[in-house]
Parts: C-alpha cells; sequence; structure tokens
C-alpha cells in the first residue's frame, strides 16, 4: 500500500473512524522491495536465532550471530519499526530483543 493511503488508515483507526478487526493486516509495506529487504532470509533467520537463544542483550546476539552490534542494531531497529522484534530496556544503555513473529502471510495486490 502507498505511504500515504498507510498514513490515511492509520488516522482513521486512531480517529476512531475505522474498527481495525482481529484478521486485518498487522504490518503494512510501502513496495515489494521494502519486504523483500526486511524478511529476507538473513533476518528470518535472525528472527529465529532471537526465539531460539533468547538473549539478554544485543551484543549477546551479536556474538550468537557473529555480526557487528552496529549493523545488528540497525537491522534490529528497523525489524522493531515493522513491530517483528520489540526491544526491552535493561537497563538505561542496553537492549534485549525479543522476537515477536516468526511466521509470515503476505497478501499482495495488484
Amino acid at each position: 500500500m502507498p505511504q500515504d493511503k498507510i498514513r490515511e488508515r492509520i488516522l482513521a483507526v486512531a480517529k476512531g473512524e475505522l474498527k481495525v478487526k482481529p484478521g486485518d493486516h498487522k504490518v503494512w509495506f510501502t513496495s515489494m522491495r521494502a519486504l523483500a529487504e526486511v524478511l529476507s532470509d538473513e533476518n528470518r533467520a535472525l528472527l529465529r536465532t532471537i526465539c531460539q537463544s533468547q538473549p539478554a542483550l544485543i551484543a549477546e546476539l551479536a556474538t550468537i550471530t557473529g555480526r557487528k552490534p552496529g549493523n545488528l542494531s540497525r537491522t534490529l531497529k528497523t525489524m522493531s519499526h515493522y513491530g517483528l522484534v520489540e526491544m526491552l530496556a535493561v537497563n538505561q544503555r542496553q537492549l534485549r530483543p525479543v522476537a515477536k513473529a516468526t511466521a509470515f502471510q503476505i497478501l499482495a495486490g495488484a
């Protein structure tokens, strides 16, 4: 869905003009390219790793995956934006990643 339509929908929900039904879409992407980047093979593997290992900190996840913490942090921030990962504050400077989604049903329109 185009960004402006997503924004209109979100505002309508916030104003109470539109009620979200249980079966409604949870995550919206503006393009197939955006979807492919966020749900890449590597990112889906990262979600499985988070779910299975339940790391206490991003640094621990970086060690498990062999990824640099800065790169991993950016990826997690993007995934958090789409609601796929939740970043829980452990203290003022450290976050714990929690996988919120590990299976996906993709609906695409023409």
